[in-house]
């Protein structure tokens, strides 16, 4: 194989990753020192960063679309055998990148109905919700997040071992390019304007969620 230094991630995907690592590990550490605000602000961050990447991962570059990596079990069966060729996250790969978005949007989704025993902290959607419901959902919340964790734990485990066999993940989610077959199809990068429409369109969500998403006027 020829190996040549070229783009892998666009910067969307790389802003996404590091900005939700950044605040998951924020919201834990306002909610452990009762900040809840900032854990407010920090959640309503996460959906922000969540909408866009779902929007991202349609109308983006090449590696950042679910069709260009979501793939059944037969590709992941594939991969294992070792005949996968590809830039981009690889079908295992796939799975642990779908199952951490979706374990933060369970996460986030909890927090928003939810509100503290106390009463004084709650969710910007919490009135949309029954008491019962709420309360449900904030212990929920609270133990969903040792699911995320082992989710992030094994994240981590994963890039140790690649790293291990020689192949350096993190550098890439950092640079932006790697080292790959000179003879795969090179990343086809989004648009920039596509990009700065999906982040509107993210923020103005979530700024109606903050409102408390009240119904539409007829």
């Amino acid at each position: 194989m020829s190996a040549k230094r070229q783009p892998v991630w666009d910067l969307p995907v790389r802003l996404v990753h590091w900005l939700l690592a950044a605040l998951i590990a924020f919201s834990w550490w306002s909610a452990e020192y009762h900040h809840g605000d900032w854990h407010i602000w920090s959640g309503c961050g996460v959906l922000t960063l969540l909408i866009f990447r779902l929007l991202w991962g349609f109308v983006g570059s090449s590696t950042a679309r679910f069709a260009s990596f979501v793939r059944g079990p037969r590709a992941i069966a594939g991969y294992l055998r070792g005949s996968w060729d590809g830039i981009g996250h690889n079908p295992l790969g796939a799975i642990s990148v779908l199952a951490l978005l979706g374990a933060t949007a369970v996460q986030v989704g909890l927090g928003l109905i939810a509100e503290d025993e106390d009463g004084i902290v709650t969710g910007p959607l919490y009135k949309l919700v029954s008491v019962e419901t709420s309360d449900w959902a904030r212990e929920l919340h609270e133990g969903w997040f040792y699911v995320l964790l082992a989710l992030i734990v094994l994240h981590l485990a994963a890039i140790v071992f690649y790293h291990v066999r020689g192949r350096r993940l993190l550098p890439a989610m950092l640079s932006g390019r790697s080292d790959v077959d000179a003879n795969l199809p090179v990343m086809r990068p989004g648009k920039w304007w596509v990009a700065v429409v999906c982040l509107l369109i993210a923020i103005g969500i979530t700024r109606w969620v903050i409102a408390g998403a009240p119904p539409f006027s007829g």
